[in-house]
């Protein structure tokens, strides 16, 4: 007995230096390399929302299409749409990772969504910036599965859960650098300097590739990985053994995006017309913008950081039913009610971003909870898949919010309607798989 007690001492005790224990060279470089990453990412993806308006009253006419607001909103969910579909075509660097490595593949989707964003500083027409805008959403959609998953193997286990909350902030820290690039670059040289901003992560190809090696357990696995068809880990994420949560996570995936119209897409623009309905416009209206989309950014930012001990305390299910249930009441009423009170609702509306921007923190929980789910072998591709798939479902919701912008004259009631979706994650997140005090799978 004596003995039984003094081996799980001992390993208590390991286990607390374990969770004290610095982290490698590797380790530190190769988190930035992702948090950087992601970061750029964000700050890339909120560009388009934050240049929605001025970009489209310049291209439809170009395009012989009138620049009314119903067809701002209708072309703006159209474009939106397309970036969904590319987001969705991302589940291909899925097998790429788990095939060639996670750090050379993050490298080719930081290069792919840089250099469409720069070109689409030079788009002439509206049908070009679409283009140019699915072609992005294929890079965009990469990074957050390559980044995410090599902090997941990489950390140690005692610091994976807080590495995840972590890693995640970077996509909202780069919200944060977007908004300040369209007060100071977007509001006095226009759009197309926005877009020309957006290119600059591929200068951190060259740091993001050197130093950073492979995480030792793709590294172990490599060559069990390399003689598989590319098409092997993706089938191997519908076998009998792993059909069900993938299935359920890509479902939770597509509720979490419904989110994005009310917490990213159009609170921009939400915020463009209540400014114009209180008296400021022009340069006035792009700044309340900015500020609006900093807030945003801040609450999701904390949310983040919350999301580890949330999700240590109620479980990954408990945590992501904690911010579907935020986004569900904040959409409801902050895009349903506050949003119809014009100008005089500005404020309210402030206050109401800030419960949308912490809600929209449960993006951050897949960060953790996915490659708790899945082996070595496939991880790269259930990550990707689950992330970006559910996009194709999600642009089909964007034709339907835009038609209900056309609709109805106004984005207010589309996008409180999208509350419904997270009473829907709601209900489902109890069939999840709870992996709360489980190591990373080998």
């Amino acid at each position: 007995m004596a003995t039984s007690t003094n081996i799980k001492q001992s390993g208590i005790h390991l286990a607390n230096n374990a969770g004290r224990a610095p982290l490698t060279r590797n380790q530190i470089r190769g988190f930035w390399a992702s948090w950087g990453g992601w970061t750029l990412d964000g700050m890339d993806s909120v560009i388009y929302a934050l240049v929605l308006v001025p970009s489209l009253r310049e291209l439809l006419p170009r395009s012989g299409i009138a620049a009314t607001k119903g067809n701002i909103g209708y072309y703006g969910g159209l474009l939106f749409a397309l970036f969904l579909v590319g987001w969705g075509l991302a589940f291909l660097w899925g097998p790429i990772g788990d095939k060639f490595g996670r750090v050379r593949t993050l490298m080719l989707t930081i290069l792919c969504y840089s250099t469409f964003t720069l070109l689409s500083a030079f788009a002439v027409n509206v049908w070009q910036l679409a283009a140019l805008r699915l072609l992005a959403g294929i890079g965009i959609g990469g990074e957050w599965a390559m980044g995410g998953t090599f902090v997941a193997e990489e950390w140690p286990e005692h610091r994976r859960i807080s590495g995840a909350g972590f890693m995640h902030t970077g996509y909202y820290v780069g919200f944060f650098l977007a908004a300040l690039a369209n007060y100071s670059i977007g509001s006095h040289f226009g759009w197309r300097a926005m877009f020309a901003f957006g290119g600059l992560p591929a200068l951190l190809l060259a740091w993001v590739r050197y130093g950073v090696t492979e995480p030792s357990r793709w590294v172990q696995k490599e060559k069990v990985v390399h003689s598989w068809a590319w098409w092997r880990p993706l089938a191997t994420l519908f076998s009998p053994m792993w059909r069900r949560r993938t299935i359920l996570n890509s479902i939770f995936m597509l509720v979490s995006i419904t989110g994005l119209w009310a917490g990213t897409v159009y609170v921009p623009a939400a915020v463009t017309t209540l400014s114009e309905a209180s008296g400021r416009v022009g340069p006035q209206a792009a700044q309340m913008a900015s500020y609006a989309t900093m807030l945003v950014a801040v609450a999701t930012i904390l949310g983040c950081l919350a999301m580890p001990t949330i999700a240590e305390r109620l479980g990954r299910r408990g945590a992501l039913a904690v911010f579907f249930t935020l986004m569900m009441v904040f959409i409801a009423l902050t895009f349903g009610k506050i949003y119809y009170l014009g100008g005089a609702g500005l404020p309210w509306f402030f206050v109401c971003l800030f419960f949308l921007g912490f809600g929209g923190a449960n993006f951050s929980v897949y960060t953790l909870w996915l490659p708790e789910q899945y082996p070595t072998e496939c991880r790269a591709s259930a990550f990707a898949f689950s992330t970006s798939f559910a996009r194709f479902a999600g642009a089909g919701i964007t034709f339907l919010v835009g038609a209900g912008v056309r609709h109805f004259g106004s984005i207010g009631t589309p996008v409180a309607l999208t509350a419904i979706a997270f009473a829907i994650g709601l209900l489902l997140t109890p069939l999840g798989a709870e992996t709360r005090g489980r190591p990373l799978p080998q």
